[in-house]
């Protein structure tokens, strides 16, 4: 089972996307839907909606008057606070509840508008946001919903904004344009990336397996390795004691294979092992080789996660030769002349451990001088 978060601002058509995704196979679980059924009329949570906030909330037809109660918690902290003290509980445990229903092959999209506020992200093994052009938003909310143009602007700026959205976003899905061409994007990312994606996992294993060529230093690798530093560090929960972005893709300017590397840390005693299953769900499966090894099964982002001991030679050696970079210009440029030429990953990793054997005495001396030490994120 492949978990998918889906988000996007007010007016971006995000309800496009997700009913394109379920026609593709998808299992839709839809907060909007939810929080709306958790406080239906007759509910424990329209009782305890109307015993804060007073019968001025209830329609004549006895449902809740959501435009009067938007009135009550738009503008005021406080109140929105009560409100979602009430509805997000419920939702969560609707939500648990269906994804625990879904059949074990089952790609699960979980449309969450406010994603991005609510600090979710790491939950889900994928994270697609659709984006569309606030003044376009502005005209949809206009036009399909009848509101004024000032009330949308207001809308929309009360929401995160669109840097805050790229930060948590795998997939950036871009529906500025016609329905034909976000059906063709949605149809793309299903079959090249969510079937895959979900197959690997299921079947513990991934397929595909390079070879990764050498390429310019790329300013999004940053980006991606802090997605999924927060997913790991999510899934392994009290185990790890830290991840961390290292390896090429972790010093800025230096080239390297597209294969973001990264480290967790653990207790001497935690075998690797133990930890498949709490991995899966971020999205990494076991190395059929390498004990220490996981792997990431997603199509669209080749990732290598190394499980390694605090304290040990390998733990420390990795975190010194990323900050040791870091700092050292020329140290850079020595490693890239020296793996520029490296025609794959295979052959950049040959390379790049001859260059470490001959240079970690620098390293060293560098990390005396400093005052270096490896710290646990």
């Amino acid at each position: 089972m492949l978990h998918v978060g889906l988000t996007g601002g007010i007016g971006s058509g995000k309800s496009t996307v997700a009913r394109r995704l379920v026609a593709r196979g998808a299992v839709l679980v839809d907060a909007d839907v939810l929080a709306r059924e958790v406080v239906a009329a007759g509910t424990d949570g329209f009782a305890e909606v109307v015993a804060q906030f007073g019968a001025g909330v209830v329609g004549p037809d006895g449902e809740l008057d959501r435009p009067a109660l938007g009135a009550v918690v738009f503008g005021d902290a406080e109140a929105r606070a009560r409100l979602n003290a009430i509805v997000h509980p419920r939702v969560r445990e609707r939500s648990t509840a269906m994804v625990a229903a879904a059949a074990p092959d089952a790609v699960v999209v979980q449309d969450v508008p406010l994603l991005v506020e609510g600090g979710m992200a790491a939950r889900f093994a994928l994270v697609v946001v659709v984006h569309a052009d606030a003044e376009v938003r502005v005209a949809r909310l206009v036009e399909q919903r009848g509101m004024d143009a000032a009330d949308a602007r207001s809308r929309i700026a009360a929401q995160a904004t669109d840097d805050a959205r790229r930060a948590v976003a795998d997939v950036w899905l871009d529906n500025g344009g016609s329905p034909d061409d976000v059906a063709a994007a949605v149809d793309r990312l299903w079959a090249e990336r969510l079937v895959p994606f979900e197959a690997d996992l299921r079947r513990d294993r991934v397929e595909r397996d390079g070879p990764h060529p050498v390429v310019p230093s790329d300013p999004g690798w940053a980006g991606a390795g802090a997605r999924l530093v927060a997913r790991v560090a999510a899934a392994a929960g009290g185990t790890g004691r830290g991840v961390d972005h290292i390896g090429p893709t972790a010093v800025p300017g230096l080239p390297a294979p597209d294969v973001v590397e990264l480290q967790l840390a653990v207790d001497a005693d935690v075998d690797p092992d133990t930890l498949r299953d709490a991995l899966r769900p971020a999205g990494f499966v076991a190395d059929a080789v390498r004990a220490h090894l996981f792997r990431s099964a997603d199509p669209g982002r080749p990732a290598n996660l190394q499980v390694n001991a605090v304290g040990s030679e390998e733990w420390r050696a990795a975190l010194l030769s990323r900050d040791w970079l870091r700092a050292d210009p020329e140290a850079q440029s020595q490693l890239a002349e020296r793996t520029v030429r490296a025609g794959d990953d295979a052959a950049y990793a040959t390379a790049e451990r001859a260059w470490w054997a001959a240079v970690s005495p620098r390293a060293e001396d560098w990390a005396a001088s400093s005052g270096w030490a490896p710290s646990l994120h």
